[in-house]
């Protein structure tokens, strides 16, 4: 029947009775109040805005059972799965990097077992969280030595700190990137404690601004790989041997900032702006730092490869304790570092790989199964459609995989709220909107998931 303001029960009588107390037996008591809150809440929002709002048996089973779907709501843990249909292969919003099985292993090892972290198993003794992936960083880069910490913005500010605080690092106006989150390359620098010192040109910067502004006070001159972002037209940069011969001149240290970073050529996959990391380091570069969440295909992660003394003073500086990575993403690093050694294929072994590589056709195929999945359920507004997909995560701007789409719609949905219906599925699922349609591109979803999105589509009211 229709209720009023007044016959709201003040919530220590709803705690008081029988079938409410059970809950906050079952459940605890900060839960069930909460839960009451948020319930009764509801009911006198629902009641301002119609007064002919009915009201429920309070004392009864269905009230109840509304408050322990209200606590079972907030149980709901917040970080959760989702399906990554957006085209978009390293979204950062979504996670970046899936990890590889292997290294979803080695991380249940690492986290359910103790380990060897820090115990050198042949002396008995304290051993080092770097030891377990530097030589395989090494063998796979050509670098004389290697640290990791616990993203690529963290080994910058640690690589600067420890070479340059108080003095200059060159950096080319062209190249003070900002990356997510607003955060930008002079502020880290500043933040180091060393003083940038700007040469170049947005558009052009040549080796000689760089040889201008070295002085006494120079300690790096910094390069950092402009991954989220492209200037094309009038445009000019040094290369990398000419910089590091520069370096050497003057003696001061040539550091690259990569943000991404690739351990194997792309260019077979169409991919050609991406530079190997072993390939700047032969060029003379003295340090590299790379991400391991991103093109590496690997956990969250900042990896610093290049010369044996620098690398040395990053390891005993005291901001390395603050920026050290946990003993779950070494245990996902190393297992993924191993994916690109023989016997193995990183191309069909690392998840990020597989998807940047997959043929169009095999993308077309999937796209296909689902279609016929949806239009089982009765939907015949459903279409397969050509369109492109990015590699994402601040990598490769400008470069574009060729992909293949669900277009779906519902007669009496708008594509918000049809997107909005996906997101609340089971296992959300992420896809993006064109034109008054939401697609579901098929190259960043797996063959397994297909039948889950089926699925989500089956359960949606309509």
């Amino acid at each position: 029947m229709a209720g009023s303001l007044k016959d709201l029960p003040q919530i220590q009588s709803l705690l008081d009775r029988p079938t409410i107390a059970r809950l906050a037996e079952f459940y605890s008591h900060a839960e069930t109040v909460a839960a009451l809150r948020i319930t009764v809440g509801a009911l006198r929002t629902d009641l301002l805005a119609d007064a002919s709002t009915s009201l429920p048996e309070f004392a009864g089973a269905a009230f109840a059972q509304s408050v322990a779907d209200a606590i079972e709501a907030a149980r709901t843990p917040s970080l959760r799965g989702v399906i990554n249909a957006t085209g978009i292969i390293i979204h950062t919003n979504l996670g970046r990097a899936r990890l590889a099985p292997q290294a979803v292993r080695a991380m249940q090892m690492a986290g359910a077992d103790a380990t060897n972290l820090e115990y050198n198993l042949e002396t008995g003794k304290r051993g080092s969280r770097h030891a377990h992936v530097e030589n395989l960083i090494c063998e796979l880069t050509g670098a004389q030595a290697a640290v990791v910490v616990n993203n690529c913005a963290a080994a910058v500010l640690l690589s600067l700190m420890s070479t340059a605080t108080g003095r200059t690092v060159v950096a080319s106006r062209g190249e003070l990137i900002e990356i997510g989150g607003s955060f930008r390359l002079p502020d880290v620098i500043a933040q180091s404690g060393a003083v940038l010192r700007e040469v170049g040109a947005t558009n052009k910067t040549r080796i000689g601004d760089y040889a201008d502004a070295i002085d006494d006070t120079t300690a790096v001159l910094l390069k950092s790989h402009t991954s989220n972002f492209k200037i094309v037209g009038f445009t000019a940069s040094p290369a990398r041997t000419d910089l590091a011969r520069l370096a050497k001149e003057r003696d001061v240290i040539l550091i690259e900032d990569l943000g991404s970073g690739v351990l194997i050529d792309l260019a077979p996959h169409g991919l050609v702006d991406e530079p190997v990391v072993a390939d700047i380091l032969k060029a003379g570069v003295d340090l590299v730092m790379f991400s391991g969440d991103k093109l590496l295909g690997g956990p969250q992660a900042g990896i610093i490869a290049g010369r044996r003394d620098i690398v040395a003073q990053l390891k005993s500086h005291p901001l390395m304790r603050a920026l050290r990575v946990d003993k779950l993403s070494l245990a996902a690093l190393e297992a993924t570092l191993r994916l690109y050694r023989p016997p193995f294929d990183p191309m069909q072994e690392i998840p990020v790989l597989k998807m940047l590589s997959a043929p169009p056709e095999t993308v077309e195929l999937r796209a296909r199964r689902l279609a016929d999945a949806i239009k089982t359920h009765g939907l015949d507004d459903i279409t397969v459609v050509e369109t492109a997909a990015y590699v994402g995560g601040g990598s490769l701007p400008q470069q574009d995989l060729k992909s293949f789409a669900v277009k779906i719609s519902v007669t009496g949905l708008s594509s918000d709220a049809l997107a909005a219906a996906f997101r609340h599925s089971a296992t959300p699922v992420i896809g993006r909107i064109e034109r008054a349609h939401v697609l579901l591109d098929m190259r960043t979803v797996r063959d397994d998931e297909v039948p889950m999105i089926a699925d989500a589509m089956a359960r949606m009211p309509r």
